[in-house]
């Protein structure tokens, strides 16, 4: 008898939906920065970089690619913040808009991606990428637009959750009761 292996993704796809909801939080004005760098190192950064690494072994380049890179993402989100708080290093607000523009690349290829995937996936996808651009503009226009990326980026972190909860609970139910959609692209 085959024994069977948990989905790595509903660990990576929860650590990205929880740490992305607490830095709308803090975009939104609702709180600081503490427990964004707390969970930015911890579930955004180690635990999605330990499920991509799980992905890698399942064999899914996509998983592997997305869990490993956004969890670097959170990583190095949490130590520029905690350099510019002891002014060991300070970035200003356009270096961490360069940060965010490599970031939308990176997401645009995603995105692209993830069109081959489902439904589910690609609308993960082009919220981070509406809401990377959304930052990029908030770093170089106008910071009002960090603010509306907060309340985009909701969705996002929502349409990760909805995954997380498919995978989770098509699996104990034995049969499909949340949907993915099939992909745009076949």
């Amino acid at each position: 008898m085959e024994k069977k292996m948990g989905n790595p993704a509903v660990v990576g796809l929860a650590g990205f939906g929880l740490t992305t909801i607490l830095l709308q939080f803090h975009n939104i004005g609702l709180m600081g920065l503490g427990p964004v760098v707390a969970m930015g190192f911890i579930f955004g950064g180690l635990a999605q970089m330990i499920a991509g690494f799980q992905e890698q072994k399942m064999g899914n380049n996509f998983g592997y690619s997305a869990f490993v890179a956004y969890g670097s993402f959170w990583i190095g989100l949490g130590i520029i913040w905690i350099l510019n708080f002891y002014k060991i290093y300070e970035s200003s607000t356009t270096d961490v808009g360069y940060y965010l523009i490599a970031w939308t690349l990176y997401t645009a290829i995603m995105f692209v991606a993830s069109l081959r995937v489902h439904k589910a996936m690609a609308v993960t996808f082009v919220t981070l990428l509406l809401g990377f651009i959304l930052l990029d503009i908030g770093h170089f226009v106008d910071p009002v637009w960090n603010k509306v990326a907060g309340y985009e980026l909701f969705v996002c972190a929502f349409s990760a959750w909805y995954m997380m909860a498919a995978i989770i609970i098509n699996d104990v139910a034995g049969k499909t009761v949340l949907h993915f959609g099939k992909a745009f692209i076949r």
